[in-house]
């Protein structure tokens, strides 16, 4: 029987044109994706009081929309490949919206979670990957610098989230304040309706099916093959996670580091503005102190990222990573006694340069290990594996202060995560990959000599 094939090349990547609109589109969804479960911290106090709940108990929000953002992977995949990238982030969108409006009606802390918790994150996770995905296919040569643009986005947003979160609390509520960011996350939708998927050209031949199997390479039979009798379409299956990746003991190494991490990272930007505001701190002054991170952070990436480009620091990557682990860990030990606003001003300004750096570095020590090829499975796992860490950091930071009303066990806690993960990552890295290597490279060397035991 007779088939039709139907043979789609996408155009190659414009590296400009629409691509910056694209790039504009990414840089706005990775803004809202990552500063957003920080920026709306600025509401605890006041939920704290309508809810007579605690610090662990607003903590949670942050800790669920971060946790989902982080865990929504595989189904913004599973979505993406059936869908497309466009209705998803329309979808990602309206989700991300109507979750913080339906929030400001809420009577209880618990409705909170599961509308500006589980339903916001979900909206924003499933922007935040298709918007990636349509980066990559619009950049190729000047790749580096999109991506590099498009995660600015995100300590911008911080920067000026923060002030205009405090701005709408003052003026409307957290519930006035609430519904109006909801209606800033609308612009997602607007993001998403840019996507513009690439065009493709479309060659048809026809031949029989045992013909085609015997004619074609495999890369060409994996293409979509439509029958005449039915129109059904068949593609090339691909494993959603490919799990053989954790046979790699560097990977199991960085996921164990990375876990550590992730229980203390988000702790002082999520729990600063209460503590500031505890301390005495006027509200605008007390939000204003996100901003400052977000500012240093915008400059701190891209600087740390061209360090690490340099090729004396690039193959010690795990090491150079080990020290922004260290760095930000210190600041916050360092600053768990700054009552002062001065003192705080200054912590922010280390931490939004540890942060920068710990951000900058964290993929592309992942992909050193893993390699381009394994790079997608591996990011799910360890996002996975991080949106437990996330439901764990917070919160338990936030029972600490319920408990001892003491804000300095939160960065002792934090900062002694962040220190241990460094040392744990630099000592495993030497004493376990650097011998791993070395043990492949004395097996290929003797495979060499006894194929040719002359030489």
């Amino acid at each position: 029987m007779g088939i039709i094939v139907e043979d789609r090349e996408t155009v190659g990547a414009p590296d400009g044109g629409w691509g910056w609109i694209v790039l504009l589109g990414s840089f706005v969804i990775t803004g809202f994706s990552y500063a957003f479960p920080k920026v709306i911290s600025v509401y605890f106090k006041e939920l704290m009081k309508d809810f007579d709940c605690g610090y662990s108990d607003t903590a949670w929000i942050s800790s669920i929309m971060l946790a989902m953002l982080y865990g929504s992977g595989p189904i913004s995949s599973i979505m993406v490949n059936k869908f497309g990238c466009r209705p998803v982030m329309l979808v990602g969108g309206l989700l991300a919206s109507g979750g913080m409006i339906i929030a400001s009606f809420t009577s209880n802390i618990i409705q909170v979670y599961l509308t500006a918790g589980v339903i916001t994150g979900l909206g924003l996770a499933l922007n935040f990957q298709p918007s990636l995905i349509m980066l990559g296919s619009y950049f190729d040569k000047r790749r580096p610098l999109a991506n590099g643009l498009a995660a600015a986005g995100s300590p911008v947003f911080l920067a000026v989230l923060s002030p205009l979160g405090q701005l709408l609390l003052s003026h409307y509520g957290w519930r006035g304040g609430f519904l109006i960011t909801g209606g800033l996350l609308l612009n997602c939708c607007a993001c998403g309706a840019i996507m513009r998927p690439l065009k493709c050209k479309e060659r048809k031949a026809k031949a029989c099916s045992k013909e085609l199997k015997e004619m074609l390479p495999p890369e060409a039979g994996q293409e979509n093959i439509v029958c005449e009798n039915n129109n059904d379409t068949k593609s090339s299956k691909k494993k959603l996670l490919d799990f053989s990746v954790l046979a790699d003991l560097g990977l199991i190494i960085y996921i164990i580091a990375k876990f550590i991490v992730v229980l203390g990272l988000f702790v002082p930007t999520i729990l600063l503005i209460n503590y500031a505001k505890d301390q005495g701190v006027p509200d605008q002054d007390a939000a204003f102190l996100l901003s400052i991170i977000g500012f240093i952070d915008i400059f701190a990436r891209p600087t740390c990222g061209m360090v690490a480009g340099l090729k004396w620091i690039r193959p010690k990557m795990p090491y150079f990573f080990s020290l922004a682990l260290l760095f930000n860990g210190l600041t916050d030990v360092c600053s768990a006694r700054s009552t002062d606003y001065k003192e705080l001003v200054i912590f922010c300004v280390f931490f939004g340069l540890s942060y920068g750096m710990v951000g900058a570095l964290q993929f592309e020590v992942l992909m050193g290990i893993v390699g381009k090829s394994g790079f997608s499975s591996a990011l799910g796992l360890v996002l996975l594996i991080e949106a437990v860490a996330v439901l764990i950091g917070p919160p338990s930071a936030g029972i600490l202060v319920d408990k001892y009303k003491n804000y300095e066990l939160i960065f002792y806690m934090a900062g002694g995560e962040l220190i241990f993960a460094g040392i744990f990552l630099a000592l495993a890295s030497f004493f376990f990959i650097r011998h791993k290597k070395h043990k492949d490279a004395q097996q290929m060397h003797n495979g060499d000599a006894a194929i040719n035991p002359k030489g």
